[in-house]
């Protein structure tokens, strides 16, 4: 690819690894026997896995600059193409939820969770393209900024990183959405109703996708891709250091999604942009990336395939024996578990599952069908 071109493979790329890596952390073999970087932090902390959703996101907010820099303004026309995507994966979200719970035979509009993955992707799309618009370019870092630094006041003022019921996140949810319709929360003592993607925590995600959007400025505005990796790698590195600085007043907390974790994940993924920018599109080492390109050019659309999926593999059919197993259960229990253990098989039964699901992507790739959510 010339390196004067906008186009970059390593976004294409990028987007893959995150989905995959969505797909493999949320289906081990058994969710006892999972290796602790495949595991969230349980509240303040960060591992591996807790990148994986953010980068996502971040890469969301890149796209959401190419996709409405034509726009000069906020109208009609663009207003409804934000509402719209922004229903649409909302509904998907919901949707979701409702195929596993009807699978399970646990559904009721009783205790329908009301928000989560999904959910949060179209609230954070929908409040960031709306920013992209309205603000402009050269103020993109100043307002990210000074949402975080409003969100870092609110949970300071208002017991916003206490674990129990009466988190400031916790309490907006439990009243304005209902318990019922949000998970457990485990804690020392007990359980609380909360919900990870919440409200309030949704709005330094506006943030998080202003700073995706600020680099797809960066890669539109300038042509060559050497100075783009050199850019892109400074601004990540300055977020990275920022964010660790900031955890000593705002811990690094994915189920609130801090300021300081926001800067963390967005420096990280800024870094791991610029290193596939430089390996794919400067270096043109590209051979190893095509498995990840499956999933990355129809990224939504592949989450929500392992996601049916892996209800589907979980539903016992199978005869065996005197009684009937899953997919799962066929593979994991009775056939990776008893070879290589517990905590080996429970992670090569993943790896199987993402090579199931990225032969599904990889039909639609080569065939060059796209499909957008």
């Amino acid at each position: 690819m010339s390196t004067q071109s906008n186009r970059l493979l390593a976004l294409d790329v990028i987007r893959g690894i995150t989905i995959a890596g969505m797909i493999l952390v949320n289906n081990p073999g058994s969710w006892q026997s999972v290796y602790a970087p495949l595991k969230h932090a349980q509240w303040n902390g960060l591992t591996p896995t807790d990148l994986v959703f953010p980068f996502f996101m971040f890469i969301m907010g890149v796209a959401i600059h190419f996709s409405l820099r034509k726009f000069e303004k906020l109208d009609t026309a663009v207003s409804m193409k934000i509402i719209r995507r922004t229903v649409a994966l909302f509904a998907v979200g919901i949707a979701l939820d409702c195929f596993s719970k009807l699978c399970y035979g646990t559904f009721s509009w009783e205790n329908l969770r009301i928000l989560g993955v999904m959910q949060r992707l179209a609230l954070a799309y929908a409040g960031g393209a709306f920013l992209a618009i309205i603000v402009p370019k050269k103020y993109y870092l100043g307002v990210a900024g000074g949402i975080l630094l409003v969100y870092v006041g609110l949970l300071q003022g208002f017991n916003g990183y206490i674990h129990s019921a009466d988190n400031l996140i916790a309490m907006i949810d439990v009243k304005l959405l209902g318990a019922s319709h949000l998970i457990k929360e485990a804690a020392d003592g007990g359980s609380f109703a909360f919900e990870p993607e919440g409200l309030l925590s949704t709005i330094p995600c506006w943030a998080h996708v202003l700073l995706g959007a600020y680099v797809g400025n960066i890669i539109t505005d300038t042509g060559d891709n050497r100075e783009r990796v050199r850019k892109i790698a400074l601004f990540g590195t300055i977020l990275l250091f920022a964010g660790f600085l900031l955890q000593y007043l705002d811990p690094i907390n994915k189920k609130l999604w801090t300021s300081s974790y926001t800067l963390v994940t967005c420096g990280a993924a800024s870094l791991l942009l610029a290193l596939l920018i430089d390996v794919i599109d400067v270096r043109q080492r590209k051979g190893w990336s095509r498995f990840f390109e499956a999933f990355g050019v129809n990224p939504l659309f592949m989450y929500c395939v392992g996601w049916i999926a892996s209800v589907l593999f979980s539903l016992s059919f199978i005869p065996w024996d005197d009684r009937v197993i899953s997919i799962r259960g066929l593979l994991y229990n009775q056939t990776l578990q008893p070879l290589l253990g517990d905590y080996l098989g429970s992670f090569i039964y993943a790896l199987i599952f993402i090579i199931i699901i990225w032969g599904c992507g990889y039909v639609l790739y080569r065939k060059r069908i796209y499909i957008k959510l």
